[in-house]
């Protein structure tokens, strides 16, 4: 699918400013979309919206399908008559610039039960009709992620392959005792969800009234910790017990000597091939349901995957196994039409993956971070410097920096080397004292059709507001923007820019 000469800005909705303790789908969306369309920029990409578990990660949630309740925006729900009025000073963080997880858990899980049981007492007929009609719409999901998070909440949060056997089985008597014994807090579940989509629907809309389009992420796995790990255990690589015989992960790269391994539990490809791939079919056609665009994270997984035998503390005993390649592509897009994808095909990949990308015309990625650092590898040298910027093609999509990324301010200071800094400088013919801001002009004016900038590298931020250290278990996810960030001043540079480099939306 071709995409118009555009540009837009990553910021995840939990970096958000101003809402009590993190981000949420209130006022700050408001704010934050009406500083896009004054900046003339055309997309917002976001991070996954999922419910984020260990480590808080949006890559490692508890379900593919559902949302994150800790987006639920607590004034919208006031405002839709779903809460009482209260103060929520007393939900707020510790520090403006950062998301202090364990409190916000703690407070929007309170926040979330007071506004069921006055839903439960005080929802109109038409509210309790639309709930009804929202757990008949997903029940397909729905119904097994409620019961998996009321079972997980009922014994203390435990993994759910830390559960007594006959629920880690998924035993029929057994789930049909928990379904009855817990059907309070099911519901519970099933309403969080309810809400969140209902505010979310209205952020997409609000944006697509402006002439805005949502960048979704869609991880190609699931975590082991997830409802569809535990009710779909066929299409996974588990053995009798449930337990993974192989796992995820990418070997040693530029992030890390010993690879990463995360541990996600790896698809039984021929087991999904044998109904055309229904259940990627159904995900895609969910996350299209609340975005425009779907970035593929981790794209090579669909060429050749890094399988790391289960139970090894890192990635470096993995090997490389064939994933599904053109069969799955071809398999969603006879069921759904068009796929407005935008593949994540950064690190070193093989002509199989470029094979794969090409095949469906699907824009790969590029990051400006790392265009300037030399190929040691480089046979001529015409190749000596392989991701400079002017070697881009238009069916793509250039960055500064990504989430996994340092800031741009940060790479200069801590991550570039003194090689890759005078390249920098050769390159663009300029001194060095404004690294930021000439990086992003040249995101904008790159062959690429497509322009992002995370919001740090707008605000030109340090390290200290990188959002994640790929590796590190935790301290990751936490950066929010502060109050001032969307100011008119920033959004008028940015749309001059904008509009000098042929990328305004024309609606802005």
């Amino acid at each position: 699918m071709a995409f118009p000469r555009a540009s837009g800005v990553l910021l995840h909705v939990s970096s958000l400013p101003d809402s009590p303790g993190i981000g949420d789908l209130g006022k700050s969306c408001d704010r934050f979309l009406d500083f896009l369309h004054k900046a003339g920029q055309r997309y917002w990409q976001i991070l996954p919206l999922g419910p984020t578990g260990y480590g808080d990660s949006p890559y490692q949630c508890f379900s593919a399908f559902a949302g994150n309740p800790l987006l639920v925006s607590p004034e919208r729900l006031i405002a839709d008559g779903l809460l009482k009025a209260q103060p929520l000073e007393g939900f707020k963080g510790d520090k403006e610039d950062r998301v202090d997880f364990g409190k916000v858990v703690l407070s929007k899980k309170l926040i979330l039960r007071e506004s069921f049981d006055y839903f439960m007492e005080e929802g109109t007929t038409a509210q309790k009709t639309d709930f009804e009609a929202f757990c008949a719409q997903y029940s397909s999901w729905l119904d097994d992620f409620s019961l998996f998070m009321a079972i997980k909440n009922d014994l203390g949060g435990k993994a759910w392959w830390e559960w007594p056997l006959p629920l880690k089985l998924r035993d029929p008597a057994a789930l049909a005792g928990a379904k009855e014994r817990l059907s309070e807090s099911v519901q519970l579940y099933q309403y969080q969800q309810w809400v969140f989509f209902s505010q979310w629907a209205r952020v997409k809309q609000r944006a697509n009234a402006q002439g805005i389009e949502v960048i979704g992420d869609l991880p190609i796995f699931v975590a082991r910790d997830s409802a569809e790990a535990w009710a779909k255990p066929a299409l996974f690589y588990f053995d009798a017990q449930a337990n993974p015989t192989i796992v995820a992960g990418v070997p040693p790269d530029y992030f890390s000597e010993t690879g990463q391994l995360w541990g996600n539990p790896l698809y039984r490809w021929d087991k999904m091939a044998e109904d055309g791939y229904q259940w990627w079919i159904e995900r895609f056609r969910a996350l299209l349901d609340i975005v425009d665009i779907i970035r593929i994270d981790h794209f090579r997984g669909f060429a050749e995957y890094w399988a790391v035998p289960g139970g090894d503390e890192t990635a470096v005993n993995g090997k490389w196994e064939k994933g599904p390649g053109t069969a799955l592509f071809q398999a969603v897009l006879d069921a759904l039409g068009k796929l407005p994808i935008m593949a994540e095909d950064l690190g070193l990949m093989t002509p199989s993956v470029h094979n794969l990308r090409d095949h469906f015309s699907f824009p790969g990625m590029h990051i400006l971070q790392f265009a300037f650092a030399l190929d040691i590898g480089a046979t001529s040298e015409a190749d000596l410097y392989p991701h400079l910027p002017h070697r881009y093609k238009p069916n793509s999509v250039t960055y500064t920096g990504t989430h996994d990324n340092n800031t741009t301010k940060g790479w200069w200071q801590k991550d570039a080397t003194e090689a890759e800094k005078r390249k920098f400088c050769e390159y663009l013919n300029v001194d060095g004292s404004s690294v930021v801001w000439d990086l992003i002009q040249t995101c904008f004016f790159c062959p690429s059709d497509t322009a992002i900038v995370p919001m740090q590298d707008l605000l030109a931020l340090d390290e200290g507001a990188r959002m994640n250290f790929p590796g590190h278990p935790s301290g990751n996810w936490q950066w929010r923007a502060k109050s001032d960030a969307f100011s008119d001043d920033l959004a008028r540079s940015l749309r001059e820019l904008t509009e000098t480099a042929g990328r305004l939306n024309k609606r802005a």
